[in-house]
Parts: structure tokens; sequence; C-alpha cells
């Protein structure tokens, strides 16, 4: 057992450096972040340890403890014991199982012209006819409403350049970071005037009250987000149709907590009274580019086996959470990378079925290879809550289906950048995220001319 040790320190460097170049292809572009300088700087893959580092300068001196090159197929390794694994699940042997075979193109489906704009691009998943359902949606239920409740004399009718300019107002809140939406009318620091004009807030606020994307819940309907979902349906349809996601993933809860710069403002009492969300969300990233491939929502309410409270801080929930995520992954060669929640050998030998490839470590490497390789992944995700969840719309709705709902927006309008960064209209006009925001703002408000993509 001393020589296997010793052997496997042996092949650490060895290994670490096959790691590094099995990696290196997948690393975020810079360009997609909007940051400058090296990509590796804060990588934890690409700064090891001190002992992996000096590891790697002594093995790249002492070239005659390099291993030698690997054995033929099926040939016993001299330092390894036999152990059949299969049998016996965990083992302490260090097994490095080669990466799944990924020929998959991964990027933009579709070629945006040069002179595309922020309103092409998100309407990539956000399309007029999704937003026209919207419109009668909220018509129906304005209708059923005064039925019952009494005529609104004040209130018309709703129109497709009328949601448009909703969405508009609500998305400003996610440039400005301002609470309210009502600060567009105000004459304060948020106020806007330009955009105030397009229409009263009277009339803004009636469309509010009466917004829906599903009126009314059928026969049967027993899903809590009825009221959602087949807007989330449509966003998962144009996620797909739109982007090829890169091999590497990560599944993990996004960074959707409030605007740091108004709670830093906030009186305690004035936090007490905003109401704890009553959902949790989670989704599947391209480690490549930061693109959101799915969200999955899952409410807290709910005593059921399959309530959150109920399976609150449980495997069980992770595990429901990693089935759903990679509903769609099976058999595509991906590799799926997920934090200390996420992770149990049930779940595991039920992705390994599907053909998602899962590697387990363990022996005498300090820091094993897997470990690291998801350290470098998250850290391209972290990268992306620095630079994107800053842009969560403001607005902050009591009803959840709402709440899911601007997320859910949030989430569209940082894919559709991303999708601009990698396309010829990048070159044209180089917009920032913010910049980019206040594009779309304007042409949903018919402030800009948005030029059909063709």
């Amino acid at each position: 057992m001393a020589e296997g040790g010793g052997g496997a320190r042996r092949r650490a460097p060895a290994l670490l450096e096959a790691a590094r170049a099995r990696y290196e292809s997948l690393h975020i572009s810079d360009d997609v972040f909007g940051e400058s300088g090296p990509d590796s700087g804060g990588n934890p893959f690409y700064s090891t340890s001190a002992a992996s580092r000096s590891s790697s300068a002594a093995s790249s001196d002492d070239e005659h403890e390099r291993p030698g090159p690997p054995p033929p197929p099926g040939a016993p390794d001299a330092q390894e014991p036999e152990e059949d694994e299969a049998g016996a699940g965990w083992s302490a042997t260090l097994l490095d199982r080669p990466s799944p075979r990924f020929e998959d193109t991964g990027g933009p489906t579709r070629k945006m012209p040069p002179g595309a704009s922020a309103m092409d691009f998100f309407q990539l998943f956000v399309p007029d006819n999704v937003l026209k359902n919207m419109v009668v949606q909220t018509n129906m239920y304005a209708k059923k409403f005064q039925e019952r409740f009494g005529s609104d004399g004040a209130w018309a009718e709703v129109t497709l350049t009328e949601m448009k300019a909703f969405l508009g107002y609500m998305i400003s809140t996610s440039i400005s970071h301002c609470e309210s939406v009502l600060s567009i009318w105000s004459g304060g620091f948020y106020s806007n005037r330009s955009l105030a004009l397009v229409m009263s807030q009277a009339r803004f606020e009636k469309i509010l009250k009466y917004f829906h994307v599903v009126a009314f819940r059928s026969s049967q309907t027993t899903h809590g987000l009825y009221k959602v979902q087949p807007f989330l349906d449509s966003l998962q349809n144009g996620f797909d149709s739109a982007f090829r996601p890169s091999q590497t993933q990560v599944l993990h809860e996004p960074l959707i907590d409030e605007d740091p710069v108004f709670i830093a403002t906030c009186t305690e009492r004035e936090l007490r009274k905003r109401k704890k969300r009553k959902f949790s969300l989670w989704v599947r990233q391209c480690s490549s580019t930061g693109f959101i491939i799915q969200i999955y929502v899952h409410l807290k309410e709910g005593g059921g086996p399959d309530g959150l409270d109920a399976l609150k801080n449980k495997p069980q929930l992770h595990s429901m959470v990693a089935r759903s995520l990679c509903r769609n992954a099976a058999g595509k060669n991906y590799i799926i990378f997920t934090g200390p929640s996420i992770t149990s050998l049930t779940l595991f030998e039920e992705l390994e079925k599907q053909g998602v490839i899962i590697k387990r470590k363990s022996g005498e490497i300090p820091c094993p290879l897997a470990v690291e390789a998801f350290a470098a992944h998250l850290s391209y995700i972290c990268k992306y809550d620095d630079k994107y969840s800053k842009y969560f719309i403001s607005h902050k709705p009591n009803k959840t289906w709402q709440q899911v709902f601007w997320f859910a927006i949030s989430i569209a309008i940082n894919n559709a950048y991303i999708l601009y960064k990698m396309s010829d209209a990048y070159h044209v006009k180089r917009y920032s995220r913010a910049q980019f925001g206040e594009r779309l703002v304007r042409e949903l408000l018919g402030l800009e001319e948005a030029s059909p993509a063709h």
C-alpha cells in the first residue's frame, strides 16, 4: 500500500497538468462578461495551493518521476490493486475516468444581423405572441374582476403597445435600482421625465392592478405556479432554441437577493415589513458563457411530501432539483458540476445511468481534480453573479407568481445580453449591460426605433 500511495503522489503533478489542459479550453471569455485582464486571475483552478505549485515545479525538473505512457486497455496497474468498483461502490483507489466525448459546438443557434437591436435579442425569448397573450389574459382578468366587484370606469382594455411600455417601466428599475417603479413619476431623484410622458402614472397603476399571464385556474390545474407556468415553459423553449450550451455546466442557486444599496439604507422596521420569498429558484448554467440554460422554481408553501418546508435541508429536495434540471441533459455527454448541497451517492448513481459522467476521487492527492474543476467553474458563475445580479428587476410584488415572473424576465434579459455580446451587433455598438438595458427600456416604450432582425 505504501508503494501505491507513493505512486499516487508522483502522478499528482502530471494529473494536475492534464486537468489544466483539459479545462483550459472551457474558460469563460472575458469579453462575454465585460471584464478586462487575464480570465484566470481569480480562478482557484489555476491558482492551486503552494504544495501543488511546488509539486508541479518539481515534476518539471525531475522528468524521471513522470509516469510513462498509459498502459494498453486491459493491462493491470502495478501500483494500484485491481478492484471491482461497480461491486464495491465508492472506492479508495484513485481512478481517473476520461471525460465523455463531446462534439457539439456550443453558442447561439441563430446569427443575428449587425443592426439587431436590444429588443431583437429580448424577443428571442419574449416574442410578440407571448406579449399578446398577456394582453388577452390581463383584459380577461379585468373584466371578470369588475363583474364580481363592480365596474371600474377608469379602466380601458390594454393594448400590445401599452403592455410593452408596462414591461419597459418595470425593467427600468433594474437599471436605476429604485425600489418603486412609481419613482419615475415622482419628480424626485429617480424620476425620468422622458419615460413618464409615455404613459400616465394612473394608467400604469391600472395595468399593474389587473396584470396577468394566466387569468383563471383550469379545473385540471393543481400546480401552485399555474399563473406563471405557461410563461416559464415558453421561456424555456426560447432558451433551448436560441442557444446550445458547452459541455460543462453548473447547478446552483443564483444570487437574487435584494439590492445591497437599498438594504444598506433601509431601517429595521422597513426590513421587517418586507415579506420573505415563498419560493426557491435554481438554475442550470453554461459555465463557458454564463447563459442560464434552465430555470427550476420550487414553492415553499404547501405541506405535502414535496413541499420545500418538508424537504428543507434534506437530500430529497436537492435530488429533486438536480433531476428536474438534468431532465433534458440525458445522453448528451454533459459534465455537470454541483455544490456540496446537491450531492449524494443515490443521485450520482441515477445521473450516471443517464450518461452523465461522475468522477469519484479520493486518496493521496491533497485536492482532488474534480474538486478543483468544480471550484474553477463555480468561480465563473460567481463572476456572472458579480456582473449581472445587480440588474434584477427591483419591483417586489406581494404575489408569489409575479415575483417569479419578474425574476424570470430579469434572467431572460441577462441571457439576451450574453447573446448580444456573442453577436456581430456588439462589434457595431459596444453597449455595456446597463446601456443594453436602457436601450431595451426605450425600445419597449417606443422612444427608440427597434429595427427588426431579418
